[in-house]
């Protein structure tokens, strides 16, 4: 067959050989009962937050590994749970399936998560959130893209592959869906230390990630970081009243307006010392495109310097997710003695979660008004990750990616957090991490409106299934 090799330098066949040609007709035969799964997952409202009915996620759960059960690959399928360090509470229910390897290939890990976030509002939605709606290209509903999409690309994938092999595989497979990433991966640790010799594999593939758009796919090579936490201010001892001691006494409310702004710079970067950036290129990408993928409104300009996709993949990020005080609607003419806030940060690849952490506690400390007490509770870190591109896995990927979709991929940064691939790289330290991922920059994950792009989702789908057949003909991990 005559190959051609592509502007990046990828030698790669003109046309599909016989096993991509029948994985792609496999793939597309399957397609309808594939989005079937897929919208009988997103009606299962498996919210993994602690103020949510745990048996959703149980069930989902279940509803996982009788869709890996049938696949007929697999040496064992289980659901389970493993214990949060510091508490006698086990995490939630996750799927782990796994076969051996045999003949000298590879194995390969695939992970994805079956839990997600809490809907929000039901008249932010324009269909019930958790009744999966097809309008136009896109199938809506609260887990659509993230991250039951992915979980159904793992299942379709491996299902293809069995079709032209009928089953006769050498690849070695763990299959690990997870149920509590949108809740902190709380007993990820002690899952990952309690299976470790299960969840070995020479390549580890993510699917909880986004792609450049509709019609080129990408491969996240770098990760922030994040921490988390509440922050409390207070200045009284007991609330008194405005009129007859405001201009005199601070009250938290205004403790809390003034600490927040010291984060911030004139042109709202981050201002809390020692936090880092990461020197990374960033493809072109215009304002006007920011504009319209947030609905950033008119006259509202942008903030931040240095390129746009550098605001957001590789410099730190500050926001304040939640204020607990006084409600407009419950408004008193009342010097407010405590208000807390939540705080979210993002890390810049490079730097340390635990040490950004130590930073920004110090900041808040020194800039306090004055005098105000402040507390940090709730902590939570999850470190950034940049990928080593110069591997073989990463090599077969691109290839597999711009067979399936007619161009190459684009490698990309995420501005959102994966704290657990620094748990991966901990435990797997030579394992190849690929970050792959089903969304789009419509998907709108975690928002109202959540969707996923049908299209993106087939070419999904089969970049897996190429990368998986081309792994089961590969001798080795190295070769």
């Amino acid at each position: 067959m005559d190959t051609v090799e592509t502007a990046a330098g990828i030698t790669q066949p003109d046309a599909d050989g016989p096993l991509d040609s029948g994985l792609r007709n496999a793939v597309e035969q399957e397609l309808p009962r594939t989005l079937a799964d897929l919208c009988a997952l997103v009606r299962i409202p498996s919210v993994s937050w602690a103020a949510f009915d745990r048996e959703h996620v149980r069930t989902s759960a279940e509803a996982v590994a009788a869709l890996v059960s049938e696949i007929g690959i697999f040496d064992s399928v289980t659901v389970t749970q493993a214990g949060i360090p510091g508490s006698d509470e086990l995490g939630q229910p996750a799927i782990l399936a796994t076969r051996a390897a045999r003949n000298g290939r590879p194995t390969v890990l695939l992970y994805a998560h079956h839990d997600v976030q809490p809907p929000g509002q039901d008249e932010h939605w324009e269909s019930p959130p958790f009744e999966p709606t097809v309008r136009g290209d896109r199938l809506y509903g609260r887990g659509a893209a993230d991250d039951k999409a992915g979980v159904m690309a793992h299942i379709a994938a491996l299902r293809g592959l069995v079709a032209v092999t009928g089953g006769d595989i050498d690849l070695g497979l763990a299959l690990f869906i997870e149920g509590e990433e949108e809740f902190g991966s709380r007993s990820f640790a002690t899952f990952l230390s309690e299976n470790k010799d299960a969840l070995r594999a020479d390549a580890i593939v993510v699917a909880d990630s986004n792609n450049w758009d509709v019609d080129t796919p990408a491969i996240t090579i770098g990760l922030r970081g994040n921490v988390t936490f509440r922050l409390t201010v207070s200045t009284l001892a007991h609330a008194s009243h405005s009129g007859m001691f405001g201009g005199a006494v601070p009250d938290a409310m205004l403790a809390t307006i003034r600490l927040l702004g010291t984060l911030y710079a004139e042109d709202g970067s981050v201002a809390v010392a020692g936090l880092t950036s990461h020197d990374a290129p960033t493809p072109p990408y215009a304002e006007d495109a920011l504009r319209d993928e947030t609905g950033l409104l008119p006259g509202v300009s942008p903030i931040g310097h240095g390129s746009i996709l550098s605001r957001i993949w590789s410099q730190p990020a500050l926001t304040v997710t939640g204020i607990d005080g006084p409600t407009v609607a419950n408004a008193s003419n009342t010097l407010t003695p405590s208000v807390s806030v939540q705080i979210s940060v993002r890390i810049a690849p490079g730097q340390s979660a635990v040490e950004a952490a130590g930073l920004i506690e110090a900041h808040l400390r020194e800039h306090a008004p004055f005098g105000a007490h402040i507390d940090i509770d709730d902590l939570d870190t999850g470190e950034p990750f940049l990928v080593d591109t110069d591997g073989w896995a990463v090599a077969e990927t691109r290839l597999a990616m711009t067979a399936a979709w007619g161009v190459e991929p684009v490698d990309i940064g995420v501005g959102g957090s994966i704290p657990f691939i620094a748990d991966l790289v901990r435990e797997f330290p030579e394992a190849q991490i690929l970050v792959t991922g089903v969304e789009d920059p419509d998907s709108r994950a975690h928002s109202p409106n959540e969707s996923l792009h049908l299209g993106v989702f087939k070419r999904a789908i089969l970049s897996e299934a190429f990368l998986l057949g081309r792994l089961n003909g590969r001798t080795g991990s190295t070769d």
